[in-house]
């Protein structure tokens, strides 16, 4: 993308699609080129040029949430090898805040879009549903700075945290009844009366990381 000041028709044509400001893609243009080293896409590579994300348990996940087709809303699964600047605005629209003229159906699919992108985190073989293993491995993730925390622990409170997500999505199951993992319906169960908005949010103006998931 050239000056933005020269594409008027494409910049609102980007607004129009992910919902951002024309200052907002502005700032992220100038965010995009910084990751990218001011080529025409970002590689995973890219996100080296981040310090702070290099800190964060759960680097890995969040630059593939970048590069998931699911969430480029390109295929049901895969992962690209790189993104442009439009793909870019896609995947930072999930972390655009709830606008306060926002009716009950556009905060119903706002919130629904995010939690998607949530889950497409947890569930990294694209089944459609988070199994014990990819949950213990996020905790664990989450986790591994903890220098008092063993990887048992980690395991016995993702085992826990699983349980509660059965009773919450299934109920009372029975003895020889497996609870297989969480689907997107479940997610949404798990998260209801949660502000999503808290949890996952951008810095526009400044130069800091990217993406806070947590």
């Amino acid at each position: 993308m050239g000056s933005f000041h020269s594409m008027p028709e494409e910049i609102q044509e980007l607004a129009d699609k992910t919902g951002f400001t024309l200052e907002q893609i502005e700032h992220l243009h100038r965010r995009f080129k910084q990751i990218s080293g001011d080529q025409p896409t970002i590689r995973k590579e890219s996100f080296d040029r981040i310090p702070d994300l290099e800190f964060n348990p759960i680097r890995s996940k969040i630059v593939r949430a970048f590069f998931d087709k699911r969430n480029l809303r390109q295929a049901p699964d895969g992962l690209a090898d790189e993104i442009n600047f439009e793909d870019f605005l896609t995947i930072m629209s999930y972390f655009r805040p709830i606008e306060m003229n926002m009716d009950e159906e556009q905060l119903d699919h706002f919130r629904k879009e995010k939690l998607k992108f949530l889950f497409h985190m947890y569930d990294s073989d694209n089944d459609g549903k988070i199994t014990l293993q990819e949950y213990r491995k996020v905790v664990e993730e989450l986790l591994s700075r903890n220098p008092h925390l063993e990887k048992e622990s980690a395991r016995s409170i993702a085992d826990g945290a699983m349980m509660e997500a059965a009773s919450i999505c299934v109920g009372q199951m029975e003895p020889d009844q497996v609870y297989e993992g969480i689907t997107f319906e479940d997610f949404l169960k798990m998260w209801q009366g949660i502000d999503i908005d808290t949890k996952m949010h951008v810095r526009f103006l400044n130069m800091e990381p990217i993406a806070h998931c947590h």
